[in-house]
Order: C-alpha cells, then structure tokens, then sequence
C-alpha cells in the first residue's frame, strides 16, 4: 500500500475573489465563527513595531477569524461558584489551543496551494513593546537597519476591526454583531491576494452606554479620558485603559499599601489582600500559562453583553437572560461562618452517594 498525502495546488487561488471565499469557508470548516478580510494597504499607516509588513513585506492580505467565547464559560463566575471554566477555556484553552490549531490549518490550506502563510492564534511574549505600548529597554536590537525590533506585534483588536469584523468598544474590547465583547481574534498574514471586505458599517454596537466603566470592580477606565486613531480612514476611539490596574483587578488582587501577615499574593508585593470580587484567600494558580482571570472580565465583558443583548443588537441570541439573580460580592471583614462545616466526611459522603 502506498503513503498517503495531503494534496497540493489542488485549488486555483489566483482569482482575488474565488480565492477568498475558499478561504473563508476552510476557515469555518476549521473552526473558526467569523472570518473577514483586510488588504494590506489598510496597514498603510501602523507603527514601524506593529506593521505586519515588517514580519511580511510581501504581505498581500490579512484574514481575521473572531473565535467565540461561550457566554457558559461566564456562567460559574456569575454565580460565584466555578471560576477555573473561563480561565481554562474561555481564556487559556482558546488562546493557547483552539486558535493555533485553526490558524495553523488554515495556513497548511493555503501554503498547500504554494503561497505562503502566517499563523498567529496569539501575540508572542517576545514582543518588544509592553502592554503600554512603549519599547522595552535593553530588550531587543533591529535584526537590520530601518526595520523593527523584534518581536513585533500586530495589534490583533485592530487588525480584526480591519478585516471587517466588527467594533472596538469604548473599553477596547473589539466587539463583533454576533458576539459582542465575547471575542478572541486569530489571523492569518499571506502573499495571496484576497478580495477584501468592507469596513464594518452594520448597525452600532458600542453607543457609550458606560456600564464596563460602571461595573469594573478595579475602576481601570477614566471616561474622561481616550485614545483616538486613524484606521484605514476610519477614526475610531477607546478609553485609555489604565493597563497596570487591570492585570491587579483581572487576578482579583487589591493592593492596601499596608504589609499583611498573610497577603493575597504569594511573595512580593506583600500588602495585597482579596478584593470583594474574589472568593479566593490567595490568587490561584495560573491555567494555560497566564489565565488568572478570577474578576471574569465583570464590566469589560459581562456587563457590556448584557448591555448589548438588552438593546437586541447581536446576532448570537438566547432564550434567557444572562444575569438572573443579585451581583454577589465577598465581604473578607467578616469571618467565615461555616469554615466547621467544610469537611467532607464518609459520613456524609455515603449521605450524599
């Protein structure tokens, strides 16, 4: 019996618009929920660290795949009572497996039909900017002159908002018509020209509601003030998120400026405590290398949907509603009153068999 192998220049890619729609197709075959195209000339303007022409200076198109997070990944954090879901798989398993496994495929496709592709299920730890957008120091030196450092990275939020895909809300979340805020984003740069897709001019998604202000327990946003850019013509804007609080808020820490005996984070700093939106004495361990997400995105994500899904505006529609029963939050002044009745014995494991 003879190997077997997959087949290659099996499909013809050379027509612009024929090649597109293959593609979107093996990209929703693959897993992805939505996909868009961006021509590259919509990059005309990123900065020199952000521009995936430094990565491909043949780049031709970029494809834009928005990957679902389940609204019943939110559920447990919701009621306060199964936390590890969102981390593990509405955070972690997506960024970390799901996605790369999609955008790899698709890559496989069309490098199969002999043009090359990139795949990026996520932004590389490597990048020389930080969260805040500024060159690390002593990180990284230009490979050649005039060009990047590395690592770059291609601002995914923007670069899906090029494809087509959608929004970026005021809390810089992109936000798609089917989702909303529960996004995560893959793409695919490649040298195949692809027909691109219109900016997104569907009915409007984020009308500054301000419930992610209202309802963020680390008051990471200052409404008052925003970062503007200029997106392929588009001006589009979003609050300057203070980035540093929300890594504090995201893990459920709270800083009290006072050293604790025992503080919620293991090691330096040590004056952290639990915030109210943590159920948790420490900060747990980590899932997929960075989900600690114990806030569960309470305003950036939560409160946006369910903003939006009052409004009628997405397409992924439930029969329903999301939050069912009072906000909860934890009161760590108080003691715990049922720590006596936390062990599981046989006794009352046969009850419960």
């Amino acid at each position: 019996m003879a190997i077997m192998t997959r087949d290659f220049n099996s499909v013809d890619l050379s027509d612009p618009k024929a090649a597109a729609l293959a593609v979107k197709r093996k990209a929703l075959e693959m897993g992805a929920d939505v996909v868009g195209i961006g021509n590259i000339e919509r990059w005309a303007n990123a900065p020199l660290q952000m521009d995936p022409k430094q990565i491909m200076p043949e780049c031709k198109s970029i494809i834009g795949m928005v990957f679902r997070v389940e609204r019943g990944s939110l559920r447990g954090i919701e009621e306060g009572t199964f936390f590890s879901n969102y981390s593990a798989m509405g955070y972690g398993g997506l960024t970390y497996l799901y996605m790369p496994m999609t955008v790899i495929n698709l890559s496989k496709f069309i490098e199969d039909q002999g043009y090359e592709a990139i795949p990026m299920g996520h932004q590389s730890d490597w990048r020389a900017i930080s969260n805040n957008g500024e060159l690390k120091a002593n990180f990284s030196r230009p490979a050649r002159p005039g060009q990047a450092r590395p690592d770059i990275m291609i601002h995914l939020r923007v670069a899906a908002y090029l494809c087509g895909l959608g929004e970026i809300g005021f809390s810089k979340m992109f936000l798609s018509p089917q989702f909303g805020p529960r996004c995560r984003v893959g793409i695919v740069l490649t040298d195949v020209e692809l027909e691109p897709d219109p900016i997104y001019d569907g009915p409007q998604l984020c009308n500054r509601c301000m419930a992610c202000v209202k309802a963020c327990p680390g008051a990471c946003f200052d409404p008052e003030k925003t970062i503007k850019v200029n997106l392929a013509g588009h001006e589009v804007e979003w609050a300057d998120i203070d980035i540093t609080k929300c890594a504090i808020t995201f893990s459920g820490t709270k800083y009290t400026g006072v050293v604790q005996e025992d503080p919620y984070l293991r090691g330096n700093p040590n004056d952290t405590v639990p915030g109210e939106w943590s159920p948790f004495r420490h900060k747990p361990v980590n899932l997929y290398q960075s989900g600690q997400a114990v806030c569960g995105a309470r305003g950036c994500t939560r409160a946006c949907m369910i903003s939006l899904e009052s409004r009628g505006v997405l397409q992924n529609t439930f029969k329903e509603k999301f939050r069912r029963r009072p906000v909860w939050s934890v009161d760590w002044n108080t003691p715990d009153e049922n720590v006596t009745d936390l062990k599981f014995t046989e006794e009352k494991k046969n009850e419960a068999d």
